[in-house]
């Protein structure tokens, strides 16, 4: 059986690339740590979410074709503790972001548990392009 993609549209050319988006920001929806995602101004966005027990060691942001990559991941402490109780876990995780072309990374800082990245898309130069046409 053959797959019908949206990318076979013929008013649809070039858009092969946001199939494979889809597909990726589908992967892994995983609920831990839980997020927030915020507007600030016209341009501005503010990804806030809850690491407490982090440090920022623990955490790494990177930028992957055009995906933001949050992992966390806690070192074992090496002393031998005995708990009565364990509720906290330290489980690693990561957390994707698509993002959109001209959404760019500002800054990441930690706050009382909750690690903020802040966003902002930049305007286009141009909305309107005029394409001369050259004689043969």
């Amino acid at each position: 059986m053959t797959k019908i993609s949206l990318a076979t549209h013929p008013f649809l050319l070039g858009f092969d690339q946001l199939e494979r988006l889809a597909e990726r920001a589908a992967k892994g929806a995983e609920g831990y740590p839980p997020y927030n995602i915020e507007h600030l101004g016209p341009n501005g966005f503010r990804i806030t979410l809850a690491v407490a027990g982090f440090s920022e060691e623990d955490l790494s942001i990177t930028l992957e074709d055009r995906q933001l990559v949050i992992r966390g991941r806690q070192v074992e402490a090496g002393d031998e503790r005995v708990f009565l109780h364990r509720g906290i876990a330290s489980r690693a995780f990561q957390r994707n972001f698509v993002l959109a072309d001209g959404v760019e990374v500002v800054s990441a800082g930690m706050e009382n548990g909750l690690l903020n990245i802040d966003l902002n898309r930049s305007a286009p130069d141009s909305i309107v392009q005029t394409i001369p046409i050259s004689r043969k």
